[in-house]
């Protein structure tokens, strides 16, 4: 078990020395002067608000990720559809994305206390490490400086975004793209550990896998048979919530790859983590080590994940409201 877990120990001070390369461009503490109370004003306005809502929580991740992957971290997920543009909301893969109306409001209270100065790509940034700490989940430190982009497509949004039918190949290609490796496929897939799926996102698993009005074999049967029943009974069920951790979908902790190692993993994307060796072995080390060691890797790549095609300096723009682009 000592040999496993100094493995997983090793990769993280690798990763970390990447890091500084990764993150050049945006630096700790980037509003200390021109907006001191920027962060804490985010911070407190998340502690107000998630206990009331912990769900949130995962939707900001995962809205976190979406933006990420589509131009880089600059706040294009955020932005409204025009008469003469269909934004990345549109796209399938974000129409079932929620908490928007809370980073208006956030945005708002930061114009108030320091206008045109804090950009919406970092208000995610920090809204998404915030919300994962309030309820328990690791911390993680966020350069900011980002700047916001002007472009937001809903045809880039449904081709860049990973999707849950992806197999382990689609996943590390998607990844390799955006500059991500393996190990951060792994870790940052550990955001499953908290939040909820609509059925039609996976019923095919259940109900129709190779169009046959099959089941997907690599599924657990006593859980399949357990999501027909009490879940998700039809395939076209687009309304029904499952959580994604069964159990303890509202807690941080290592769950998800618990189930993953028994099948249960609710997309086919979680089920293919585990069709890999390698992949498969680093999910065991970790279920074998500590749980401040997943803390550890999940916040490494999602630092790594926050610097992705940054727009820094005199890029894009800082938006008046995160919906709308400056006129």
């Amino acid at each position: 078990m000592m040999r496993r877990v100094s493995t997983v120990v090793l990769m993280i001070c690798v990763a970390l020395c990447l890091l500084g390369c990764v993150q050049a461009n945006l630096k700790l503490g980037f509003y200390e002067e021109s907006c001191p109370k920027a962060e804490k004003l985010i911070a407190g306005f998340v502690k107000e608000h998630i206990p009331n809502a912990p769900t949130l929580a995962a939707a900001f991740l995962r809205m976190h990720f979406h933006d990420c992957f589509v131009r880089g971290c600059d706040g294009s997920v955020l932005i409204n559809s025009t008469s003469n543009n269909e934004s990345e909301k549109e796209a399938v893969p974000n129409q079932t994305l929620r908490g928007f109306d809370l980073i208006d409001k956030l945005k708002s209270l930061l114009e108030e206390e320091c206008p045109g100065v804090v950009s919406c790509a970092d208000i995610l940034a920090l809204v998404a490490r915030d919300a994962v700490g309030v309820i328990g989940g690791p911390f993680w430190s966020v350069p900011t400086g980002r700047r916001d982009g002007v472009i937001s497509k809903k045809s880039e949004a449904s081709k860049q975004i990973p999707a849950p039918q992806f197999n382990f190949s689609a996943l590390q290609k998607s990844f390799a793209s955006k500059g991500l490796n393996v190990a951060d496929l792994i870790w940052l897939s550990g955001a499953h550990t908290i939040g909820v799926a609509h059925c039609n996102f996976f019923s095919s698993r259940l109900y129709n896998f190779t169009g046959k009005g099959d089941q997907d074999p690599s599924l657990d049967s006593e859980y399949a048979a357990n999501l027909k029943m009490n879940k998700c009974k039809t395939l076209t069920d687009n309304t029904t919530l499952v959580e994604m951790d069964p159990g303890s979908f509202r807690t941080f902790d290592l769950d998800y790859y618990r189930n993953l190692v028994k099948r249960r993993g609710l997309f086919s994307s979680d089920a293919a983590l585990i069709t890999n060796p390698a992949a498969k072995s680093a999910i065991i080390n970790i279920l074998n080590g500590p749980p401040a060691t997943f803390f550890q890797v999940f916040a490494q790549s999602m630092q790594k994940m926050g610097a992705i095609e940054v727009k820094t300096g005199s890029m894009g723009e800082i938006r008046k409201k995160c919906a709308v682009i400056n006129s």
